[in-house]
């Protein structure tokens, strides 16, 4: 499955692109001014490859959940155990990405691809966000003492989130929008941004939910640690998600490779995302033009990232939450981006005088 999805991932259509550009120079507003929404909806038309580009909508959010085997290394004061909590938090509708997902009229799906404690769905949840059993181990291995997966694991992985962006376009999803719950999981996302990005950990590594200044240097020499013992090769996106990797981020590059393949559009979230990101563009480059940046993350890692894989983010309010929010608050910015060259007139159809 990732052999043939990584196949089915092309360039962006230049004819569509130069219509759309043609068009955005014809509607009644002056040329440019409507600055980077032009360009992303160019984009878009390109993904797509028609001018004007299908709506975005419906939005579906996927939030792929995950457990570390390096929560034991004390790189977080949160307890494990708080993940599938959340997960049950998410299922009855009470985190901060239910309020912005109910907001922007978005579905949930919450995929168990790697949670240590079974999360169980709330009473009542089958009409609210769905859940997916998709464990492949209860947690990753401690990335400092070996491994945190295996190549199967990590393929596993990949091929589950390239399924669940399947699912979701087949059941009408006109964009996906990254997710993602795992106590811990900055850590590995650090050793993703630095091992893909070619920067020194420190550069890559933030203070996550927001950690002291003791446990924040332990976490870059947790991160440095890793990347020694394991020396990941960035040409082997596989193998760098085997070796400092999580669950949930081997998904998310899958979920995007998925969207890429199916020439939908993928609204990244945070840092998470963006070092999933990382190692969807490895694995196949053209994907990075399914891919949207919704916000910059105020952990450090996120700004590498996006720098390494050339997107500008929309929005950037200092979020550092996950979830998915941040995509969620740039997703009526991507909407309107589209809806310009659906409804805007052109000059001519307008009556309205050029300069």
């Amino acid at each position: 499955m990732l052999e043939t999805t990584i196949a089915a991932i092309g360039p962006l259509d230049e004819p569509a692109m130069a219509a759309a550009r043609d068009l955005q120079g014809r509607l009644t507003k002056p040329a440019g001014s409507l600055g980077a929404l032009e360009e992303l909806s160019v984009r878009l038309a390109g993904l797509a490859g028609a001018c004007p580009p299908p709506l975005p909508e419906p939005a579906a959010v996927a939030i792929f959940a995950g457990d570390h085997g390096v929560h034991a290394q004390g790189v977080t004061p949160w307890p494990q155990e708080v993940t599938a909590q959340m997960i049950g938090n998410f299922l009855a509708g009470g985190a901060v990405v239910n309020a912005f997902a109910r907001q922007a009229g978005a579905s949930v799906t919450v995929v168990d691809v790697g949670v240590a404690t079974p999360p169980v769905a709330a009473p009542g949840a089958d009409t609210g966000p769905r859940l997916v059993e998709a464990n492949i181990r209860r947690g990753t291995r401690d990335m400092t003492v070996e491994a945190a997966l295996t190549r199967t694991e990590a393929r596993a992985a990949v091929e589950t989130g390239i399924r669940v962006a399947g699912d979701l376009v087949d059941a009408g999803a006109g964009i996906l929008l990254t997710g993602d719950m795992g106590i811990g999981n900055t850590t590995p996302a650090a050793a993703l941004v630095a091992a893909f990005g070619g920067v020194d950990p420190a550069e890559a590594t933030g203070r996550g939910t927001g950690v002291d200044d003791p446990t924040y240097r332990r976490k870059i020499e947790v991160v440095r640690a890793a990347l020694h013992r394991h020396a990941p090769d960035p040409a082997d996106p596989l193998g760098v998600l085997a070796a400092v990797g999580g669950l949930e981020h081997a998904a998310l590059a899958g979920l995007i490779l998925g969207a890429a393949a199916r020439r939908v559009p993928v609204l990244l979230d945070g840092v998470i995302a963006v070092s999933a990101a990382l190692a969807a563009a490895a694995f196949a480059p053209h994907a990075t033009g399914a891919m949207v940046a919704g916000h910059r993350s105020a952990e450090p890692g996120a700004t590498v990232a996006l720098h390494r894989l050339g997107l500008t983010p929309l929005i950037d309010l200092g979020l550092r939450l996950g979830e998915g929010t941040g995509a969620l608050l740039a997703l009526p910015v991507v909407t309107g981006a589209v809806r310009v060259l659906h409804e805007v007139a052109t000059f001519d159809a307008a009556g309205v005088a050029e300069k």
